[in-house]
């Protein structure tokens, strides 16, 4: 079972706030085919730092007030936050040996 919790805009400041760990959040879309090709290292990523690290996961279509307030551009999208603050943030396909060392750099 995936440890990624799926939310909507109106849950994104909660989950940010109430975090007693770092948030990755994973912005995706249906029609996104690189996004296809990323989930499965976004679920890697959540059940292998899943300890150090909650994951969340948006749609962007249905949810444009935490595209817009993140500021992201394009899909796949990662945006990691600690403490509510964005810390570091990565566009377009990653690969899992990128994730890694994205998240191993902050975390």
């Amino acid at each position: 079972m995936s440890s990624i919790k799926t939310i909507t805009d109106s849950e994104f400041d909660v989950e940010l706030e109430k975090a007693p760990k770092p948030v990755l959040a994973y912005f995706w879309a249906s029609w996104c085919g690189p996004c296809r090709l990323v989930s499965p290292s976004v679920e890697w990523a959540a059940d292998e730092y899943g300890d150090r690290l909650n994951v969340i996961k948006l749609e962007v279509d249905p949810n444009p007030e935490a595209v817009k307030k993140c500021q992201v551009e394009g899909v796949p999208a990662l945006r990691l936050f600690q403490n509510g603050q964005l810390i570091a943030s990565h566009e377009g396909a990653i690969t899992k040996q990128g994730l890694t060392s994205f998240l191993d750099t902050h975390l």
